[in-house]
């Protein structure tokens, strides 16, 4: 196991930004080998490629002062609670010196993460919430995003019409809570009814193929609510592609750049777009006090924006 000096202070590293780490690391210093950090995440997908980014800028920041760290991806290639259970229980064996998790299902997933801390690996969690047990980075609850979102959708109906909910993976928590959220702000407006509701599992071709058997069944539609990060860009792909660019209103999560195209282009109307590149940077730092038995935050809340047309010319 590698071990490394960290300087008490980094506990204060749960304020954001990247300033306050990058005057904490000056006072890490290697003593010998490296770390090896596994991130497990819900899927193959270009959102968690941002996170992966987040977390190459800390391991530049730590090798700039002799600190190696290497970081491995185990993503399932499509949101599959089995394989990706798999994978946990595999690293696991392979005993890293950290594992990092995006629950796709919190009762299965939350099983092997206590059997992985008490086989002695540091646990986190990321992304979608998991359990108080572990620490966790990003928006605890994601009930407030789809609330957000359902008030703006409703606003922009003037509060009367039919829409349709995309609704991601059903055993995703964050996921299912943005869906709670949407309804909760939704049933304030009693104009409004949801006429169509399925899981598109977050693969894009999947969210253009029911957004399409929306249209088709409700030739009246006149919003859509998009629960993660491909739905959007699959909504939007369909409406533009039925020529209702502008009559069918969009509002989903996340800020892909397909995504942020489309609402510069006026057929999303919405977005609150989740700062995933601050959970994979946090990651690794949480990761490396971990490794020294130094204090850590429990729950660093990431928060989330709203996007619109109205941020495209800034």
């Amino acid at each position: 196991m590698s071990r490394f000096i960290v300087g008490a202070a980094l506990a204060v590293l749960a304020l954001p930004g990247i300033a306050a780490a990058q005057d904490q690391a000056d006072l890490i210093t290697p003593v010998e080998d490296q770390l090896t950090f596994v991130f497990v995440p819900k899927v193959i997908h270009p959102w968690y490629d941002v996170v992966a980014e987040g977390a190459a800028f800390a391991v530049e920041e730590f090798a700039e002062r002799g600190i190696e760290i290497e970081v491995i991806w185990d993503q399932p290639p499509q949101a599959d609670v089995v394989d990706q259970n798999q994978r946990i229980e595999a690293n696991i064996g392979r005993q890293p010196d950290g594992l990092a998790v995006a629950c796709l299902d919190r009762a299965t997933n939350v099983q092997l993460m206590n059997e992985a801390v008490e086989a002695g690996l540091n646990v986190i969690s990321f992304n979608s919430f998991c359990d108080d047990a572990f620490p966790f980075i990003g928006p605890k609850s994601s009930v407030q995003d789809g609330y957000d979102l359902g008030v703006y959708l409703a606003e922009e109906l003037d509060g009367e019409g039919q829409v349709a909910i995309l609704s991601g993976s059903l055993t995703a928590s964050d996921h299912v809570e943005r869906i709670t959220g949407f309804k909760d702000a939704i049933s304030q407006y009693p104009g409004i009814e949801i006429v169509f509701e399925q899981p598109d599992d977050d693969i894009l071709e999947k969210a253009v193929e029911l957004t399409e058997g929306a249209l088709a069944a409700n030739p009246d539609l006149d919003g859509i609510f998009a629960s993660n990060a491909s739905n959007p860009i699959g909504a939007a792909r369909a409406v533009e592609n039925a020529g209702k660019a502008g009559e069918v209103a969009i509002v989903g999560m996340d800020d892909l750049p397909e995504a942020v195209d489309f609402v510069c282009g006026g057929v999303i109307d919405a977005l609150k777009a989740q700062r995933q590149w601050d959970m994979g940077y946090w990651a690794v730092y949480y990761l490396v006090a971990m490794n020294e038995n130094h204090t850590f935050p429990m729950f660093h809340d990431t928060g989330s924006r709203f996007l619109t047309a109205e941020d495209c010319s800034s």
